[in-house]
């Protein structure tokens, strides 16, 4: 069953995260920055440049739903790029105090967002077009995954329940649903519930495969964050996941 948005909800879960990725962060010193992340080509430093970013791209476009004038996440792609190199390469502490008020800047955007725009749609990077109710769980999602991506310590079996649930809705029914290059999936987590998709599985296409596991383990392959290892293909080879 797909999980309806609760935008306070979701905003205070990502003010949450954001605290638990700062007391991860608190941990490192400006050697361990720049070192190699998890994510290919970015060190630790480009990961949290673009998580700051990032932050500032979605109050652009809590902004946009709230006024209703349009205002893009990034200028050009070539400029969110060139921020993110630009920044990599800084102290821990500049990090911290930039990531610090970055999500301030967040939290104070999604405040001022009323209920009656809740609903407004917004284009986002690539043109995909997400309902403002939607921002907060799309930050989470940011907050969550770089802080596994960060190799801190923070893994997939460190993620909240609550953003698995709305992770895995938002993958099954939104992300890879009716994605060309994904089979048809029939994902069955080991509490019974159960989520679809891929390419429609009609009369004339192959069943779909079945991939069972913990809705944990399920999220952490979907997203490229675990090898899918430890999930049951019931006999299958476990479908290769596009890239996000």
């Amino acid at each position: 069953m797909t999980i309806p948005p609760d935008f306070p909800r979701d905003a205070a879960a990502v003010h949450e995260s954001t605290d638990r990725l700062l007391v991860s962060l608190g941990k490192l010193d400006d050697a361990a920055v720049g070192e190699p992340s998890l994510l290919p080509g970015w060190t630790r430093g480009h990961v949290l440049a673009h998580l700051a970013r990032n932050a500032d791209a979605l109050v652009n476009l809590l902004t946009w739903a709230r006024t209703g004038v349009r205002t893009p996440m990034y200028a050009s792609t070539a400029v969110r790029d060139g921020d993110i190199e630009r920044d990599a390469d800084r102290p821990l502490a500049v990090h911290l105090e930039d990531l610090q008020e970055s999500a301030a800047r967040f939290g104070a955007a999604a405040q001022a967002l009323p209920a009656d725009r809740r609903a407004y749609e917004v284009e986002m990077r690539n043109g995909v077009v997400e309902r403002a109710d939607r921002l907060a769980l799309r930050r989470l999602a940011e907050v969550e995954l770089h802080h596994v991506d960060l190799g801190v310590g923070y893994t997939v079996e460190q993620l909240s329940p609550a953003f698995v649930d709305s992770e895995l809705d938002f993958l099954t029914g939104i992300k890879f649903a009716g994605h060309p290059d994904l089979p048809a999936l029939e994902l069955h987590g080991d509490d019974g519930r159960q989520w679809h998709t891929g390419r429609s599985a009609d009369g004339a296409s192959a069943a779909p495969v079945v991939v069972s596991g913990s809705p944990k383990d399920l999220v952490g392959w979907l997203t490229g964050r675990a090898d899918g290892g430890r999930l049951d293909t019931h006999g299958a080879a476990l479908p290769v996941i596009p890239p996000l």
